[in-house]
């Protein structure tokens, strides 16, 4: 039997899409610690490659239910921003093509940040065609939190320049002309859902990290406007900004208090 360098193990374990399983049977029977190390680190990611491709898989499951039914052109729709005390909500429409694959995708708050960046190219790229739709925290003030969601999620289906015929919603029921059906945690139950919920979070979370350059001391390229204590100090050391939400509680109650 041929002794393969580790190098060259490496290469055929990690370098390539497919490996033979007699290939695989004469390096379980090699050795070398190393040999077999690197055959369990191989073992691990494929077993992690797996199970991703099967998460991918049951999250198609609505999309290809309703294009069993007819339906061509699936727009997913998803937020980013209803909790924070700060910024804009943003929300996010995506119609992904139907031999999109991108094992990993997932609820956009379970992906870590350089993840989600990656993602968001793939999807812009591979998408066949994205919106958003973004509304600042005065408006929030002025019609309430849900509403501004809602406002934002239709403004997001506008400006995909094309009309779905399906939506599939995370979690809030739209006024719509088109047939849809609102998720609970959607985002982590449908693809086109997923693929919105990453659009809104990486636009938000720049605007957000834009706004810190502007006001450093409130934090906002960490904690995304969200109430943490450093935020809340800042708040309470500083005052508020114009884009604070003034009638959530916490920056409400803290403005009253500078007054008192």
């Amino acid at each position: 039997m041929k002794t393969w360098t580790i190098g060259e193990i490496e290469q055929q374990l990690f370098g390539k899409d497919y490996v033979e399983d007699d290939y695989l049977v004469a390096l379980k029977q090699d050795e070398r610690k190393g040999v077999q190390r690197m055959l369990v680190k191989w073992e691990k990611q494929e077993r992690i490659k797996k199970e991703l491709h099967e998460q991918f898989i049951s999250m198609t499951s609505f999309e290809q239910k309703y294009r069993a039914e007819g339906y061509q052109s699936i727009a997913g729709i998803d937020e980013a921003g209803r909790g924070p005390l700060a910024g804009p909500v943003v929300a996010g429409a995506v119609i992904l093509p139907e031999d999109f694959y991108l094992p990993g995708l997932n609820d956009s708050k379970k992906i870590p940040e350089s993840k989600r960046e990656e993602y968001f190219g793939v999807i812009n790229n591979q998408a066949l065609a994205v919106g958003i739709g973004i509304i600042s925290a005065t408006e929030i003030d002025e019609i309430n939190i849900l509403q501004a969601t809602k406002k934002a999620m239709h403004m997001a289906v506008e400006q995909l320049g094309v009309s779905p015929d399906f939506m599939l919603v995370d979690a809030v029921k739209l006024d719509t002309p088109f047939p849809s059906e609102a998720l609970i945690k959607g985002d982590a139950r449908s693809i086109s859902i997923a693929a919105a919920s990453i659009i809104a979070k990486v636009t938000r979370d720049r605007l957000m990290k834009e706004l810190s350059l502007a006001y450093p001391q409130y934090g906002f390229h960490a904690n995304m406007g969200y109430g943490t204590a450093e935020h809340m100090k800042a708040i309470s050391e500083h005052g508020v900004t114009p884009f604070h939400r003034k009638t959530f509680a916490p920056v409400r109650e803290c403005i009253e208090n500078q007054l008192v």
